[in-house]
């Protein structure tokens, strides 16, 4: 879909779309959406309940570097029933899945030996059953694995702190190397109780820049939504809707895959659209500017996650 059909009709919720259209799967994003990190937004469980009772197939599809059942047991501890979800899959699953089976020819080829760049404060990701060699030394790997953006994984199983401006040498030395990188979470920042952090997709748009190769895991690549609808049980895509805040990621991703999409203004472009409070409406020339500034084009447009 190249155009937004629905940008200029006023909506009031996602109740909206559901008394027009029937779709099958509700594909949804996390941060920013249903949550900043740290608590719901105001509605979104009630709206998420309201989702589930009319019978939506209900799945989280997200850009997040840890398992899928990491993120139904923080979406539990935040207060969301995991009995309305069908499912979830996420970027970091999507990567352990793929290193595990190998059935792909591009995972097929590669060593075993990996350079691991992962977290320390947002707590460290683990590579039990991958079958892979952790080392430090750019020379001894065969590609860069990217969970994080903190620290540097060591062969002992531990990690090393390590800044932004360490990393970066370390890509430097593994692009020109030829290393190839699988990303595991293509989120460039993400906001956390409106503080914003540096996530890995920022290390691998520097690595591409360097001239290493990129395999990108996650929105906005076709991959995760066709995983996504496989666990909601639809093949057509017309039966399934993308909600999410990130017009590069949700929306575009959206669009590759040829799905309809809803747009949640209120979360990482909510300063861009000059919006101050939660559930603040933006005005519809500003929403049309950013979409045509990113080139992605939501069916439609929503303040937040509401019924």
């Amino acid at each position: 879909m190249l155009s937004s059909p629905h940008l200029s009709q006023p909506m009031n919720g996602l109740k909206d779309i559901v008394e027009t259209r029937n779709f099958k799967a509700w594909l949804l994003d996390q941060y920013g959406v249903l949550h900043d990190g740290k608590q719901p937004y105001p509605g979104a469980i009630s709206t998420l309940k309201n989702l589930a009772t009319v019978g939506a197939k209900i799945v989280i599809i997200s850009n997040s570097s840890r398992r899928a059942s990491t993120t139904m047991e923080k979406l539990q501890g935040l207060g969301f029933d995991p009995s309305f979800f069908t499912g979830a899959i996420t970027s970091g699953e999507l990567t352990h899945q793929s290193l595990q089976r190998r059935d792909d020819p591009w995972f097929a080829a590669l060593g075993r030996s990996c350079i691991h760049i992962t977290w320390k404060d947002r707590g460290a990701i683990s590579l039990e059953g991958l079958d892979l060699n952790v080392v430090e030394n750019v020379e001894d790997a065969d590609f860069v694995l990217a969970h994080g953006t903190e620290a540097i994984g060591l062969s002992s199983g531990g990690v090393s702190p390590m800044p932004l401006e360490e990393l970066e040498k370390i890509l430097e030395k593994s692009a020109a190397k030829g290393l190839p990188m699988i990303v595991a979470n293509p989120d460039y920042v993400t906001v956390e109780a409106n503080v914003f952090h540096i996530m890995p997709g920022t290390l691998a748009a520097k690595y591409e820049e360097l001239g290493g190769e990129v395999k990108w895991m996650g929105k906005p690549h076709k991959m995760i939504y066709e995983s996504a609808m496989a666990i909601a049980g639809v093949d057509n895509p017309g039966e399934a809707i993308a909600v999410g805040d990130s017009l590069h990621h949700d929306v575009k991703g959206a669009n590759v895959a040829g799905i309809e999409s809803v747009f949640i203004t209120g979360g990482i472009h909510g300063s861009e659209l000059g919006l101050t409070s939660f559930d603040e409406t933006a005005s519809l020339d500003s929403v049309k500017t950013l979409v045509a500034k990113h080139n992605a084009f939501p069916s439609y447009v929503l303040s937040a996650f509401k019924w």
